[in-house]
């Protein structure tokens, strides 16, 4: 039988199965390719709203001042540069704040997943006093905005002191701002940024995981602490993978926190907010235009300083994008 003749008799049974069903097998397929075509295009509207802004940036980092004023140049660049990649750079300080940003970044999740990790797993496993109060309180770090607590943070690490003790011996309370000690106490504290959330996580990943591995394990002779180390955290990896990515971008590109207490160091995030002062500065001084710099070219410096913040993010994906997915998988099956 030839290949047409195949076809043929396939499409002689559905006719004779949908005459059967008397239309009822031709209502089921024309839905189900009506919802893969409406799929089709919801996920091409999505994926063209999320891209179409980095590719405008991705454009625009290559033009010429006059092509951003040129009627006739779209997204192909008329006048293609790598000075705005240049300039950018040299604005930023980009080699010294990439390397502070990333130390930064990656001692801080490491810090951040590791605390949260223990007390994640410590609320799904063990009962202790004002459990459910506790939890709640985690809730409300999630719910309320940073920027409620600037004031008191801000009161806290400036006279910074331990029960009065560097008072008594200093005469006077330590002045912690400035320095990158205040980042890693809030953490080690889970009170870091987005520490809430990553507590949550991992609370429910640990209350899905069957008890009867850690009884098992007990029974064995293993501690509290091993069975954790051995038994727990290497089917933990997939979670903690995520949480080690959100950890690492929103440090990365937090400002928040960088301004308040990192003000003297160089990082992406907060080099990033001063491009147009030192883009103006550097035209009415270097230059000599007293005009100083066009709001379009403004935007275009910043928007290449903006790829340049988020290419080292996309790369760190690429490499991690396996256990992410992973971890959105077992959450959904599980939950």
């Amino acid at each position: 039988m030839t290949k047409r003749e195949a076809k043929l008799n396939k499409w002689q049974k559905f006719w004779i199965r949908n005459k059967k069903s008397e239309g009822y097998l031709l209502k089921k397929v024309a839905m189900d390719y009506s919802y893969r075509i409406c799929r089709l295009f919801m996920m091409f509207g999505l994926c063209f709203l999320i891209l179409q802004p980095i590719l405008n940036k991705i454009s625009v980092s290559f033009m010429d001042e006059q092509d951003l004023y040129n009627t006739m140049v779209v997204n192909i660049p008329a006048n293609f540069t790598t000075a705005n990649y240049e300039l950018a750079a040299q604005f930023m300080g980009y080699g010294e704040a990439l390397r502070n940003t990333f130390i930064i970044s990656l001692t801080i999740a490491i810090l951040q997943v590791s605390m949260c990790t223990l007390v994640g797993y410590g609320f799904a496993r063990f009962k202790f006093p004002l459990k459910n109060f506790w939890f709640a309180c985690v809730i409300l770090l999630i719910v309320i905005p940073p920027q409620i607590l600037a004031t008191p943070l801000h009161l806290h690490f400036r006279f910074f002191d331990i029960f009065g003790i560097f008072k008594a011996i200093n005469g006077e309370a330590l002045n912690l701002r400035g320095s990158v000690l205040p980042y890693y106490l809030m953490s080690a504290g889970c009170m870091g940024l987005k520490n809430g959330l990553y507590i949550y996580l991992l609370r429910q990943y640990f209350r899905n995981q069957p008890i009867e591995l850690e009884e098992a394990a007990y029974v064995d002779g293993c501690g509290t602490l091993r069975t954790f180390l051995k038994i727990m955290l290497p089917d933990a990896k997939p979670i903690l993978v995520s949480c080690f990515l959100f950890s690492f971008v929103w440090q990365w590109t937090d400002g928040f926190y960088s301004k308040m207490f990192l003000g003297n160091t160089r990082l992406l995030s907060v080099q990033l907010s001063r491009i147009a002062t030192q883009l103006g500065a550097y035209i009415t001084t270097i230059l000599k235009n007293s005009a100083g710099a066009s709001p379009g070219y403004t935007s275009c410096i910043i928007s290449t300083g903006t790829l340049m913040v988020i290419i080292p993010l996309l790369v760190l994906y690429l490499f991690a994008q396996k256990g992410f997915v992973e971890s959105l998988a077992n959450t959904g099956i599980k939950g």
